[in-house]
Protein backbone atom coordinates (compact mmCIF):
# COMPACT_ATOMS: atom_id res chain seq x y z
CA UNK A 1 0.00 0.00 0.00
CA UNK A 2 0.95 3.71 -0.73
CA UNK A 3 -0.09 6.40 1.03
CA UNK A 4 -0.84 9.34 -1.13
CA UNK A 5 -4.01 9.86 0.73
CA UNK A 6 -4.58 13.04 2.97
CA UNK A 7 -3.09 13.68 6.09
CA UNK A 8 -6.74 13.43 7.96
CA UNK A 9 -7.58 10.23 5.91
CA UNK A 10 -3.94 8.71 7.09
CA UNK A 11 -4.52 9.50 10.19
CA UNK A 12 -7.97 7.72 10.87
CA UNK A 13 -6.30 4.40 9.48
CA UNK A 14 -3.45 4.82 11.73
CA UNK A 15 -6.29 4.59 14.80
CA UNK A 16 -7.32 1.81 13.58
CA UNK A 17 -4.34 0.46 12.86
CA UNK A 18 -2.02 -1.62 15.48
CA UNK A 19 1.09 -3.13 15.65
CA UNK A 20 1.72 -6.89 18.00
CA UNK A 21 3.82 -7.02 20.33
CA UNK A 22 4.40 -10.84 20.81
CA UNK A 23 4.50 -13.41 17.22
CA UNK A 24 1.44 -15.36 17.79
CA UNK A 25 -0.58 -17.17 15.12
CA UNK A 26 -4.46 -16.89 15.19
CA UNK A 27 -6.35 -19.62 13.60
CA UNK A 28 -10.28 -18.59 12.41
CA UNK A 29 -9.72 -15.12 13.62
CA UNK A 30 -9.47 -16.05 16.92
CA UNK A 31 -6.17 -16.77 19.16
CA UNK A 32 -4.45 -20.36 19.57
CA UNK A 33 -1.83 -19.57 21.72
CA UNK A 34 0.93 -21.11 19.67
CA UNK A 35 3.55 -19.22 18.46
CA UNK A 36 3.83 -18.74 15.06
CA UNK A 37 7.50 -20.63 14.58
CA UNK A 38 9.34 -18.32 16.70
CA UNK A 39 11.23 -21.39 17.32
CA UNK A 40 11.95 -23.56 14.22
CA UNK A 41 11.87 -27.30 14.16
CA UNK A 42 15.83 -27.47 14.60
CA UNK A 43 15.30 -25.72 18.05
CA UNK A 44 17.04 -22.27 16.67
CA UNK A 45 15.42 -18.85 16.43
CA UNK A 46 14.11 -17.75 13.21
CA UNK A 47 16.85 -16.41 12.05
CA UNK A 48 16.79 -12.59 11.60
CA UNK A 49 19.16 -11.95 8.41
CA UNK A 50 20.60 -14.24 5.30
CA UNK A 51 24.32 -14.57 4.16
CA UNK A 52 25.58 -12.47 2.12
CA UNK A 53 26.50 -13.04 -1.36
CA UNK A 54 30.19 -13.28 -2.12
CA UNK A 55 30.60 -11.54 -5.45
CA UNK A 56 33.19 -12.01 -8.41
CA UNK A 57 36.36 -9.80 -8.98
CA UNK A 58 34.49 -7.58 -11.89
CA UNK A 59 31.74 -6.53 -9.42
CA UNK A 60 31.39 -3.39 -7.32
CA UNK A 61 29.81 -4.69 -4.16
CA UNK A 62 28.56 -3.36 -1.06
CA UNK A 63 31.20 -0.65 0.34
CA UNK A 64 29.43 -0.95 4.49
CA UNK A 65 26.13 -3.27 5.59
CA UNK A 66 24.85 -5.51 3.53
CA UNK A 67 21.80 -3.23 1.71
CA UNK A 68 23.24 -0.11 2.76
CA UNK A 69 23.88 3.06 0.73
CA UNK A 70 25.94 4.74 2.98
CA UNK A 71 25.04 8.28 3.88
CA UNK A 72 28.44 9.57 2.02
CA UNK A 73 27.82 7.67 -0.95
CA UNK A 74 24.32 9.69 -0.92
CA UNK A 75 25.57 12.96 -0.46
CA UNK A 76 28.26 12.15 -3.45
CA UNK A 77 25.89 10.67 -5.86
CA UNK A 78 25.22 6.79 -5.78
CA UNK A 79 27.02 5.16 -8.74
CA UNK A 80 25.57 1.58 -8.04
CA UNK A 81 26.88 -1.75 -6.80
CA UNK A 82 26.97 -5.03 -8.27
CA UNK A 83 27.05 -8.62 -6.96
CA UNK A 84 26.73 -11.84 -9.91
CA UNK A 85 24.63 -9.70 -11.75
CA UNK A 86 25.25 -6.77 -14.70
CA UNK A 87 23.51 -4.38 -16.66
CA UNK A 88 23.09 -6.06 -20.27
CA UNK A 89 20.06 -2.78 -21.61
CA UNK A 90 17.70 -0.41 -20.04
CA UNK A 91 14.51 1.38 -21.14
CA UNK A 92 13.98 3.97 -18.95
CA UNK A 93 11.35 6.05 -20.62
CA UNK A 94 9.32 8.59 -17.83
CA UNK A 95 10.22 6.10 -15.33
CA UNK A 96 8.02 3.52 -13.52
CA UNK A 97 6.13 2.81 -10.60
CA UNK A 98 4.70 -0.31 -8.35
CA UNK A 99 4.49 -3.17 -10.73
CA UNK A 100 5.55 -5.07 -14.27
CA UNK A 101 4.59 -8.00 -15.86
CA UNK A 102 5.60 -10.22 -18.24
CA UNK A 103 4.04 -12.45 -21.54
CA UNK A 104 6.26 -14.41 -24.00
CA UNK A 105 4.04 -15.25 -27.14
CA UNK A 106 3.67 -17.57 -29.88
CA UNK A 107 5.91 -16.15 -32.19
CA UNK A 108 8.50 -15.95 -29.44
CA UNK A 109 8.51 -12.37 -28.19
CA UNK A 110 8.93 -11.83 -24.49
CA UNK A 111 6.68 -8.49 -23.99
CA UNK A 112 7.10 -7.01 -20.63
CA UNK A 113 4.47 -3.86 -18.98
CA UNK A 114 4.83 -1.69 -16.33
CA UNK A 115 2.79 0.90 -14.47
CA UNK A 116 3.66 4.50 -14.70
CA UNK A 117 2.69 7.52 -11.73
CA UNK A 118 -0.70 9.27 -12.43
CA UNK A 119 0.70 12.10 -13.33
CA UNK A 120 0.63 14.43 -16.30
CA UNK A 121 3.56 17.05 -16.15
CA UNK A 122 6.41 16.53 -18.52
CA UNK A 123 5.32 13.57 -19.31
CA UNK A 124 6.55 12.14 -22.34
CA UNK A 125 4.21 9.17 -23.33
CA UNK A 126 1.27 8.45 -20.44
CA UNK A 127 -0.24 5.28 -19.36
CA UNK A 128 1.62 1.56 -19.10
CA UNK A 129 4.57 1.26 -21.61
CA UNK A 130 4.95 -1.95 -23.37
CA UNK A 131 8.75 -3.08 -24.48
CA UNK A 132 9.98 -5.50 -26.26
CA UNK A 133 12.60 -7.87 -24.05
CA UNK A 134 13.15 -10.25 -27.42
CA UNK A 135 16.58 -9.41 -27.34
CA UNK A 136 18.20 -9.40 -23.32
CA UNK A 137 19.96 -6.39 -24.85
CA UNK A 138 17.89 -4.46 -26.56
CA UNK A 139 14.90 -3.65 -24.35
CA UNK A 140 12.70 -1.75 -26.95
CA UNK A 141 9.38 0.34 -26.00
CA UNK A 142 7.06 -0.79 -28.51
CA UNK A 143 3.46 0.96 -27.00
CA UNK A 144 1.70 2.46 -24.61
CA UNK A 145 -1.09 1.62 -23.15
CA UNK A 146 -3.91 4.36 -22.37
CA UNK A 147 -7.37 2.97 -20.77
CA UNK A 148 -8.32 4.28 -17.76
CA UNK A 149 -6.86 1.58 -15.51
CA UNK A 150 -3.86 1.41 -17.18
CA UNK A 151 -3.23 5.22 -16.97
CA UNK A 152 -1.46 3.94 -13.33
CA UNK A 153 -2.45 0.75 -12.91
CA UNK A 154 -0.41 0.60 -8.90
CA UNK A 155 0.08 -3.12 -7.95
CA UNK A 156 -2.59 -4.57 -10.32
CA UNK A 157 -0.90 -4.94 -13.11
CA UNK A 158 -1.15 -9.24 -13.77
CA UNK A 159 -0.52 -11.17 -16.96
CA UNK A 160 -2.34 -14.57 -16.97
CA UNK A 161 -0.66 -16.84 -18.97
CA UNK A 162 -3.25 -19.51 -19.52
CA UNK A 163 -6.06 -17.34 -20.79
CA UNK A 164 -3.72 -15.32 -22.73
CA UNK A 165 -5.09 -11.94 -20.82
CA UNK A 166 -3.03 -8.98 -18.91
CA UNK A 167 -5.70 -7.31 -16.45
CA UNK A 168 -5.55 -4.33 -14.04
CA UNK A 169 -7.62 -2.09 -11.48
CA UNK A 170 -8.18 1.41 -11.74
CA UNK A 171 -6.34 2.37 -8.96
CA UNK A 172 -5.17 5.69 -9.84
CA UNK A 173 -2.46 7.35 -7.17
CA UNK A 174 -3.63 3.68 -4.79
CA UNK A 175 -7.04 4.37 -4.93
CA UNK A 176 -9.07 5.01 -8.34
CA UNK A 177 -12.11 3.24 -8.77
CA UNK A 178 -14.33 0.36 -9.67
CA UNK A 179 -12.86 -0.34 -13.66
CA UNK A 180 -10.88 -3.31 -15.03
CA UNK A 181 -9.32 -3.72 -17.86
CA UNK A 182 -8.20 -6.87 -19.65
CA UNK A 183 -6.18 -7.38 -22.88
CA UNK A 184 -5.92 -10.40 -25.25
CA UNK A 185 -2.31 -10.94 -25.84
CA UNK A 186 -2.90 -14.03 -27.90
CA UNK A 187 -1.44 -12.14 -30.92
CA UNK A 188 1.59 -10.26 -31.02
CA UNK A 189 2.13 -9.47 -27.42
CA UNK A 190 3.77 -5.92 -28.62
CA UNK A 191 0.39 -5.20 -29.29
CA UNK A 192 -2.26 -5.96 -26.52
CA UNK A 193 -5.83 -5.60 -27.99
CA UNK A 194 -7.94 -3.88 -25.58
CA UNK A 195 -11.08 -6.69 -24.53
CA UNK A 196 -13.01 -4.57 -22.15
CA UNK A 197 -12.79 -1.59 -19.61
CA UNK A 198 -16.01 -2.21 -16.90
CA UNK A 199 -16.49 -0.30 -13.97
CA UNK A 200 -17.59 -3.53 -12.17
CA UNK A 201 -18.68 -2.11 -9.04
CA UNK A 202 -22.22 -1.20 -9.79
CA UNK A 203 -24.99 -0.38 -6.78
CA UNK A 204 -27.65 -1.79 -9.70
CA UNK A 205 -25.82 -5.12 -10.36
CA UNK A 206 -25.46 -4.50 -14.04
CA UNK A 207 -21.89 -5.84 -13.86
CA UNK A 208 -22.77 -9.02 -11.13
CA UNK A 209 -23.97 -8.83 -7.89
CA UNK A 210 -24.50 -4.99 -6.55
CA UNK A 211 -21.41 -3.64 -4.74
CA UNK A 212 -18.72 -1.05 -4.95
CA UNK A 213 -14.83 -1.31 -5.44
CA UNK A 214 -11.90 0.38 -5.55
CA UNK A 215 -8.57 -0.32 -7.73
CA UNK A 216 -5.46 -0.82 -5.58
CA UNK A 217 -4.01 -4.64 -6.28
CA UNK A 218 -4.99 -7.64 -7.75
CA UNK A 219 -4.19 -10.87 -9.03
CA UNK A 220 -5.86 -13.54 -10.88
CA UNK A 221 -6.71 -17.36 -10.47
CA UNK A 222 -4.59 -19.42 -12.07
CA UNK A 223 -7.15 -20.51 -14.46
CA UNK A 224 -7.48 -17.05 -15.51
CA UNK A 225 -11.31 -17.53 -14.85
CA UNK A 226 -11.48 -15.14 -11.66
CA UNK A 227 -9.64 -11.83 -11.16
CA UNK A 228 -9.59 -10.85 -7.45
CA UNK A 229 -8.54 -7.47 -5.94
CA UNK A 230 -7.72 -5.57 -3.04
CA UNK A 231 -8.79 -2.85 -1.58
CA UNK A 232 -7.38 -1.69 1.55
CA UNK A 233 -9.47 1.76 2.17
CA UNK A 234 -12.62 -0.28 1.78
CA UNK A 235 -11.26 -3.13 4.06
CA UNK A 236 -12.36 -5.66 1.02
CA UNK A 237 -10.90 -8.34 -1.21
CA UNK A 238 -13.68 -8.86 -4.23
CA UNK A 239 -13.89 -11.14 -6.83
CA UNK A 240 -13.96 -10.39 -10.94
CA UNK A 241 -15.56 -13.38 -13.00
CA UNK A 242 -13.68 -12.82 -16.51
CA UNK A 243 -14.62 -16.25 -18.20
CA UNK A 244 -15.76 -13.71 -21.05
CA UNK A 245 -12.92 -11.60 -20.85
CA UNK A 246 -14.98 -8.67 -22.46
CA UNK A 247 -17.89 -8.28 -19.99
CA UNK A 248 -15.81 -8.80 -16.75
CA UNK A 249 -18.73 -8.77 -13.69
CA UNK A 250 -18.33 -8.78 -9.80
CA UNK A 251 -18.85 -11.98 -7.92
CA UNK A 252 -18.68 -11.24 -4.38
CA UNK A 253 -16.65 -8.72 -1.98
CA UNK A 254 -15.23 -10.10 1.11
CA UNK A 255 -14.48 -7.72 4.10
CA UNK A 256 -11.39 -8.40 6.17
CA UNK A 257 -12.84 -10.77 9.15
CA UNK A 258 -9.94 -9.20 11.54
CA UNK A 259 -11.48 -6.58 13.03
CA UNK A 260 -9.98 -2.94 11.89
CA UNK A 261 -7.16 -4.80 9.71
CA UNK A 262 -7.01 -3.57 6.36
CA UNK A 263 -6.56 -5.25 3.12
CA UNK A 264 -3.44 -5.59 0.42
CA UNK A 265 -2.28 -7.97 -2.18
CA UNK A 266 -3.36 -11.76 -2.50
CA UNK A 267 -2.61 -14.68 -4.37
CA UNK A 268 -4.46 -18.18 -5.48
CA UNK A 269 -3.63 -21.99 -5.16
CA UNK A 270 -3.47 -23.67 -8.71
CA UNK A 271 -6.88 -25.52 -7.92
CA UNK A 272 -8.41 -21.50 -7.39
CA UNK A 273 -9.82 -23.43 -3.89
CA UNK A 274 -7.71 -20.94 -1.27
CA UNK A 275 -6.68 -17.48 -1.03
CA UNK A 276 -4.11 -15.77 0.28
CA UNK A 277 -4.92 -12.68 1.62
CA UNK A 278 -2.59 -9.93 2.97
CA UNK A 279 -3.88 -8.84 5.87
CA UNK A 280 -2.23 -5.46 7.82
CA UNK A 281 -1.42 -3.17 9.83
CA UNK A 282 -0.33 0.70 9.50
CA UNK A 283 1.51 1.52 12.61
CA UNK A 284 2.71 4.94 14.32
CA UNK A 285 5.81 4.66 16.25
CA UNK A 286 3.78 4.97 19.48
CA UNK A 287 2.16 1.95 18.71
CA UNK A 288 5.80 -0.01 19.03
CA UNK A 289 5.57 -0.58 22.98
CA UNK A 290 1.80 0.12 23.38
CA UNK A 291 0.62 -3.01 25.08
CA UNK A 292 -2.99 -2.28 24.40
CA UNK A 293 -2.42 -2.83 20.44
CA UNK A 294 -3.71 -6.35 18.85
CA UNK A 295 -1.83 -7.91 16.34
CA UNK A 296 -3.15 -7.79 12.68
CA UNK A 297 -0.37 -7.85 10.38
CA UNK A 298 0.02 -11.28 8.16
CA UNK A 299 -1.69 -13.78 6.50
CA UNK A 300 -5.41 -14.76 6.32
CA UNK A 301 -5.77 -18.59 4.50
CA UNK A 302 -9.27 -18.42 3.04
CA UNK A 303 -11.67 -21.12 1.01
CA UNK A 304 -12.62 -19.55 -1.94
CA UNK A 305 -14.32 -22.66 -3.94
CA UNK A 306 -17.46 -21.76 -3.79
CA UNK A 307 -16.59 -18.56 -6.23
CA UNK A 308 -14.05 -21.18 -7.77
CA UNK A 309 -17.31 -23.54 -8.47
CA UNK A 310 -19.13 -20.28 -9.03
CA UNK A 311 -21.93 -20.82 -6.53
CA UNK A 312 -24.72 -18.61 -6.12
CA UNK A 313 -24.14 -16.05 -3.52
CA UNK A 314 -20.28 -17.83 -2.70
CA UNK A 315 -19.56 -17.50 0.97
CA UNK A 316 -15.11 -17.24 1.45
CA UNK A 317 -14.51 -19.01 4.73
CA UNK A 318 -11.77 -18.27 6.86
CA UNK A 319 -9.78 -21.39 7.54
CA UNK A 320 -6.16 -19.76 9.47
CA UNK A 321 -3.95 -16.40 9.53
CA UNK A 322 -0.77 -16.07 11.13
CA UNK A 323 0.31 -13.12 12.20
CA UNK A 324 3.76 -11.55 12.87
CA UNK A 325 5.18 -8.32 15.39
CA UNK A 326 7.87 -7.40 13.61
CA UNK A 327 7.03 -5.79 9.99
CA UNK A 328 3.37 -4.02 9.09
CA UNK A 329 1.83 -2.71 5.58
CA UNK A 330 1.83 -6.51 4.88
CA UNK A 331 1.85 -6.71 0.99
CA UNK A 332 1.19 -10.21 -1.06
CA UNK A 333 1.97 -13.48 -1.09
CA UNK A 334 2.91 -16.41 -3.52
CA UNK A 335 2.05 -20.20 -2.68
CA UNK A 336 4.74 -22.30 -3.32
CA UNK A 337 6.25 -25.94 -3.21
CA UNK A 338 10.10 -26.44 -2.04
CA UNK A 339 10.73 -30.32 -2.59
CA UNK A 340 7.41 -31.47 -2.62
CA UNK A 341 6.55 -29.21 0.54
CA UNK A 342 3.56 -26.33 0.47
CA UNK A 343 5.44 -22.93 1.65
CA UNK A 344 3.77 -19.53 1.47
CA UNK A 345 6.02 -16.16 0.51
CA UNK A 346 4.55 -13.15 2.06
CA UNK A 347 6.04 -9.59 1.51
CA UNK A 348 5.93 -6.64 4.14
CA UNK A 349 6.01 -3.09 3.25
CA UNK A 350 6.82 -1.44 6.51
CA UNK A 351 8.60 -2.54 9.17
CA UNK A 352 7.98 -2.53 12.63
CA UNK A 353 7.22 1.09 13.58
CA UNK A 354 5.71 1.85 9.77
CA UNK A 355 6.75 4.61 7.77
CA UNK A 356 8.39 7.25 9.47
CA UNK A 357 11.56 8.16 10.54
CA UNK A 358 9.77 8.30 14.29
CA UNK A 359 8.83 4.76 13.35
CA UNK A 360 12.30 3.41 12.39
CA UNK A 361 13.24 5.01 15.87
CA UNK A 362 11.41 3.55 17.91
CA UNK A 363 11.37 0.05 16.29
CA UNK A 364 15.53 0.31 17.35
CA UNK A 365 14.83 1.27 20.75
CA UNK A 366 12.18 -1.85 21.14
CA UNK A 367 14.92 -4.10 19.40
CA UNK A 368 12.67 -4.85 16.31
CA UNK A 369 13.93 -4.39 12.74
CA UNK A 370 12.60 -1.01 11.38
CA UNK A 371 12.48 -2.29 7.80
CA UNK A 372 10.32 -4.42 5.73
CA UNK A 373 11.57 -7.65 4.64
CA UNK A 374 10.19 -10.97 3.14
CA UNK A 375 9.37 -14.08 4.95
CA UNK A 376 8.86 -17.88 4.44
CA UNK A 377 5.58 -19.20 6.00
CA UNK A 378 5.25 -23.48 6.25
CA UNK A 379 1.52 -23.80 5.19
CA UNK A 380 2.01 -27.89 4.82
CA UNK A 381 -0.65 -27.83 7.82
CA UNK A 382 -2.71 -25.08 6.56
CA UNK A 383 -4.85 -24.35 9.65
CA UNK A 384 -1.08 -24.16 11.67
CA UNK A 385 1.22 -21.67 9.40
CA UNK A 386 4.66 -21.10 10.70
CA UNK A 387 6.70 -19.07 10.13
CA UNK A 388 10.30 -20.74 9.14
CA UNK A 389 12.48 -18.13 7.64
CA UNK A 390 13.16 -14.26 7.63
CA UNK A 391 15.13 -12.73 4.34
CA UNK A 392 16.44 -10.09 6.21
CA UNK A 393 19.44 -7.86 5.47
CA UNK A 394 21.94 -6.41 7.69
CA UNK A 395 20.35 -3.23 7.49
CA UNK A 396 17.14 -5.04 8.99
CA UNK A 397 18.81 -5.42 12.24
CA UNK A 398 18.13 -3.93 14.81
CA UNK A 399 22.30 -3.69 16.33
CA UNK A 400 22.98 -2.04 13.20
CA UNK A 401 20.69 0.97 13.81
CA UNK A 402 22.95 3.49 14.84
CA UNK A 403 24.95 2.68 11.42
CA UNK A 404 22.14 2.94 9.39
CA UNK A 405 19.60 5.51 10.75
CA UNK A 406 21.85 8.39 9.36
CA UNK A 407 21.36 7.47 6.02
CA UNK A 408 17.57 7.85 6.22
CA UNK A 409 17.34 10.95 8.10
CA UNK A 410 14.85 13.01 6.26
CA UNK A 411 13.20 10.62 4.27
CA UNK A 412 10.05 8.41 5.30
CA UNK A 413 7.87 5.65 3.45
CA UNK A 414 10.25 3.54 1.78
CA UNK A 415 14.21 3.05 2.39
CA UNK A 416 15.91 -0.28 2.89
CA UNK A 417 12.64 -2.45 2.88
CA UNK A 418 10.84 -5.01 0.93
CA UNK A 419 8.07 -4.76 -1.62
CA UNK A 420 7.96 -7.31 -4.09
CA UNK A 421 8.84 -11.09 -4.71
CA UNK A 422 8.49 -13.43 -7.42
CA UNK A 423 10.03 -17.44 -7.57
CA UNK A 424 11.65 -19.14 -10.28
CA UNK A 425 8.90 -21.57 -10.61
CA UNK A 426 5.62 -22.04 -7.92
CA UNK A 427 5.45 -25.97 -8.14
CA UNK A 428 9.04 -26.36 -7.91
CA UNK A 429 10.98 -23.48 -6.61
CA UNK A 430 14.87 -22.86 -6.13
CA UNK A 431 14.87 -18.94 -6.14
CA UNK A 432 13.42 -15.60 -4.99
CA UNK A 433 13.90 -12.50 -5.94
CA UNK A 434 12.55 -9.47 -4.53
CA UNK A 435 12.90 -5.82 -4.87
CA UNK A 436 14.23 -3.77 -1.63
CA UNK A 437 13.78 0.04 -2.55
CA UNK A 438 17.20 1.60 -1.59
CA UNK A 439 19.04 -1.99 -1.15
CA UNK A 440 18.10 -2.94 -4.84
CA UNK A 441 17.29 -5.95 -6.70
CA UNK A 442 18.05 -9.08 -4.60
CA UNK A 443 18.19 -12.66 -5.45
CA UNK A 444 17.81 -15.60 -2.77
CA UNK A 445 18.36 -19.31 -2.96
CA UNK A 446 15.47 -20.59 -0.88
CA UNK A 447 16.38 -24.36 -1.62
CA UNK A 448 16.57 -25.08 1.85
CA UNK A 449 13.60 -22.40 3.21
CA UNK A 450 15.25 -22.46 6.94
CA UNK A 451 18.70 -21.67 5.66
CA UNK A 452 17.98 -19.41 2.80
CA UNK A 453 20.73 -17.39 1.75
CA UNK A 454 21.85 -14.54 -1.09
CA UNK A 455 23.04 -15.03 -4.13
CA UNK A 456 23.42 -11.92 -6.02
CA UNK A 457 21.97 -8.12 -6.16
CA UNK A 458 22.26 -5.23 -8.33
CA UNK A 459 21.46 -1.49 -7.12
CA UNK A 460 21.40 0.81 -9.69
CA UNK A 461 22.95 4.61 -9.78
CA UNK A 462 21.11 7.30 -8.60
CA UNK A 463 19.42 9.63 -11.31
CA UNK A 464 20.67 13.24 -11.59
CA UNK A 465 17.12 13.82 -13.21
CA UNK A 466 14.12 13.49 -12.00
CA UNK A 467 11.81 10.79 -13.95
CA UNK A 468 8.03 12.40 -14.31
CA UNK A 469 6.33 8.51 -14.35
CA UNK A 470 7.82 8.11 -10.99
CA UNK A 471 6.16 8.33 -7.83
CA UNK A 472 9.34 8.23 -6.21
CA UNK A 473 9.38 11.83 -7.59
CA UNK A 474 5.33 12.77 -6.94
CA UNK A 475 5.74 11.38 -3.64
CA UNK A 476 8.56 13.80 -3.07
CA UNK A 477 11.21 11.39 -1.97
CA UNK A 478 13.56 11.63 -5.36
CA UNK A 479 16.65 12.97 -4.64
CA UNK A 480 19.27 13.96 -7.42
CA UNK A 481 21.93 11.52 -7.36
CA UNK A 482 20.42 9.07 -4.04
CA UNK A 483 19.60 5.66 -4.69
CA UNK A 484 16.08 4.21 -6.80
CA UNK A 485 13.18 2.63 -5.36
CA UNK A 486 13.36 -0.87 -6.60
CA UNK A 487 9.78 -2.23 -5.87
CA UNK A 488 7.58 -4.10 -8.96
CA UNK A 489 8.08 -7.74 -9.43
CA UNK A 490 10.81 -9.39 -11.00
CA UNK A 491 10.87 -11.44 -13.87
CA UNK A 492 13.30 -14.97 -14.25
CA UNK A 493 14.54 -16.62 -16.95
CA UNK A 494 16.32 -19.53 -16.16
CA UNK A 495 17.16 -20.16 -20.18
CA UNK A 496 18.83 -17.09 -20.80
CA UNK A 497 19.94 -16.51 -16.85
CA UNK A 498 19.13 -13.39 -16.98
CA UNK A 499 16.23 -11.11 -14.64
CA UNK A 500 14.36 -7.90 -15.85
CA UNK A 501 12.06 -5.79 -13.48
CA UNK A 502 11.77 -1.90 -13.17
CA UNK A 503 13.29 0.48 -10.98
CA UNK A 504 10.93 4.04 -10.56
CA UNK A 505 13.38 6.01 -11.28
CA UNK A 506 15.51 4.30 -13.79
CA UNK A 507 12.99 1.72 -15.83
CA UNK A 508 13.11 -0.92 -17.38
CA UNK A 509 16.57 -2.55 -16.25
CA UNK A 510 17.70 -5.96 -17.87
CA UNK A 511 19.93 -8.16 -15.62
CA UNK A 512 22.21 -11.39 -16.49
CA UNK A 513 24.09 -13.50 -14.39
CA UNK A 514 27.37 -14.05 -13.94
CA UNK A 515 30.07 -16.22 -12.25
CA UNK A 516 28.19 -19.10 -12.42
CA UNK A 517 25.24 -18.37 -9.17
CA UNK A 518 22.10 -18.89 -11.46
CA UNK A 519 20.27 -20.74 -12.81
CA UNK A 520 21.06 -23.93 -10.30
CA UNK A 521 20.99 -27.10 -12.46
CA UNK A 522 16.93 -27.66 -11.32
CA UNK A 523 16.30 -24.18 -11.88
CA UNK A 524 13.27 -23.67 -14.52
CA UNK A 525 10.59 -20.77 -15.41
CA UNK A 526 8.17 -21.77 -17.22
CA UNK A 527 5.66 -18.93 -18.01
CA UNK A 528 2.93 -18.02 -16.12
CA UNK A 529 4.68 -19.90 -12.89
CA UNK A 530 6.80 -17.05 -11.02
CA UNK A 531 3.61 -14.92 -9.31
Amino acid sequence: MKTLWSVDRLGRWSAFAVVALSCVALSSGAANGRESDDESEDGGKVPLTVSKAECGPEDHPETALQGQVPADLRAAGFKGFNCNLKLVSQSRGDGANWQSAEFKDRMGHTCGYHGTAFSTANRTHLGSPVVDLTNADRATPTGYLTSISMLDPWESLKVNAQRQLLAADNAHNGAGGPEVDIYDLSGDCRNPQLLASVAVGKADGSTGVPGTVIGHEGSWAPDGLTYYGGSPGQRIYYAVDTANPSEPKLITIYPNPIPNALTHGLSISDDGNRAYFATLSFPQATDVTNPNFVPTNGVLIADVSEVQERKPNPAIKLISTVIWRDGSIMQHTIPVRIDGKSYLIAVDEAGSGGITFAGWQASCAAGLPPFPMARIIDISDERNPRIVARLGLETHDPANCSKVLPDVVGLAIFTYGSHYCSVDNKDHTTTLACGYFNSGIRVFDIRHPRHAKEIAYFNPAGTTKPSPGSNHVTFGQWIAGGPDWCNAQVHLDAERGTLWTTCQDNGVLMLKFEHGVWPFEDSRTPPGEQN
